[in-house]
């Protein structure tokens, strides 16, 4: 298995570790309850070294990405980021990503971890432009500062002034003595924070000045269960589990970051322009548990006359809410809010309502 700086210090800390897109990650340390609340209420620090990292420079840059990506490459100006997704040729999720304008002429794309070769092969194929892209993703640490003090902990520091950062625009500059790292106004968890990227040699520079800056807050490392349970609570996709290459932006609720605009003439569009033209065959929706139980992937959804309609792809019981929620697709006519559904749970109907995401407010 493959590691992250920060594996070893994961171990020491008694985190509870499993493989993950052939890493060696840290699934919960003092428990998923515990970190999620610390996160919404406190901060929280995840590693996220798994995830990829392409670089792409030159000329030709623009051109690439706008090839590549469902969202209007050209309303992305230097030092923002942009939520998006590779289409494939029939309108299916290849992947989700952030994209950086780094640059005039240099963005970087922010990958799954589980897709990197995917994407990585599916970025040479689609280069016929010629533009220069570099997989950096052996060469680049992540970690993740979320909750309401994570600012608090970061402005210590850094004399960058985090508070003139908005959502989703990030700058380079120094954290903890160390220099050109990238501090990035973005999150997966809801509660707010920063994402940072540097040199994987300055990663226990960097973690030990975390902690010791976000003593007094009651700091805390998380893992990706923490991360899951985070992300579904706001109604964030997670690839593999609620997109994949057989779903549409159009049907996973993405149509925000699908741009149907002059000039964007990504790959997938006219798939995707088809087929919202002959009306969007199932949505992805979310819901609240009514009667008692946790929704689980997989499990079936029915309407009232016990017949299948859809089924769960992400689920869970709602560390702040203590209901169960989660996501899943369904007929078009049953994905309006306050439609009752119910899932199939050990072979038993139970009831559920369609909420729009998300569920903690």
């Amino acid at each position: 298995m493959k590691k992250t700086p920060f594996t070893d210090f994961h171990i020491a800390l008694g985190a509870k570790m499993h493989e993950f897109a052939g890493y060696n990650m840290p699934i919960e340390y003092s428990g998923i309850i515990d970190e999620h609340l610390t996160v919404v209420n406190s901060v929280g620090v995840f590693d996220v070294s798994h995830m990829g990292e392409f670089w792409v420079k030159g000329t030709k840059s623009f051109d690439f990405v706008q090839k590549v990506s469902s969202n209007d490459v050209a309303s992305l100006s230097v030092g923002k980021a942009q939520y998006t997704c590779f289409v494939n040729e029939n309108g299916g999720i290849i992947d989700d990503f952030l994209l950086y304008h780094y640059e005039p002429e240099k963005y970087m794309l922010v990958v799954n971890a589980a897709n990197i070769e995917k994407d990585w092969a599916w970025c040479q194929k689609q280069n016929t432009m010629g533009a220069e892209i570099e997989n950096a993703s052996d060469h680049t640490a992540q970690l993740a500062v979320q909750g309401p003090k994570a600012k608090d902990t970061l402005q210590k520091l850094t004399d960058v002034d985090l508070s003139s950062i908005p959502y989703y625009s990030f700058v380079t500059g120094k954290i903890a003595g160390v220099d050109n790292v990238i501090i990035s106004n973005t999150g997966y968890t809801g509660a707010g924070g920063f994402e940072l990227y540097f040199y994987p040699e300055f990663g226990k520079q960097i973690w030990d000045a975390i902690f010791d800056a976000g003593k007094e807050f009651g700091i805390k490392p998380a893992g990706l269960g923490a991360r899951d349970t985070l992300r579904l609570e706001m109604g964030f996709c997670l690839y593999g589990n609620d997109i994949d290459d057989t779903t549409t932006p159009l049907q996973a609720g993405l149509g925000w970051i699908t741009k149907f605009v002059d000039g964007n003439n990504f790959i997938g569009r006219e798939a995707l322009e088809a087929e919202k033209a002959a009306g969007i065959p199932r949505k992805l929706c979310g819901f609240t548990m009514i009667d008692k139980g946790i929704p689980r992937h997989g499990y079936e959804i029915v309407n009232e006359q016990n017949e299948m309609i859809g089924k769960v792809t992400s689920g869970t019981m709602s560390p702040v809410l203590k209901v169960g929620i989660g996501l899943g697709y369904v007929k078009p006519e049953y994905a309006k809010p306050g439609t009752p559904i119910y899932i199939n749970i050990r072979n038993k109907p139970v009831k559920a309502e369609v909420v729009k995401p998300p569920f903690r407010k």
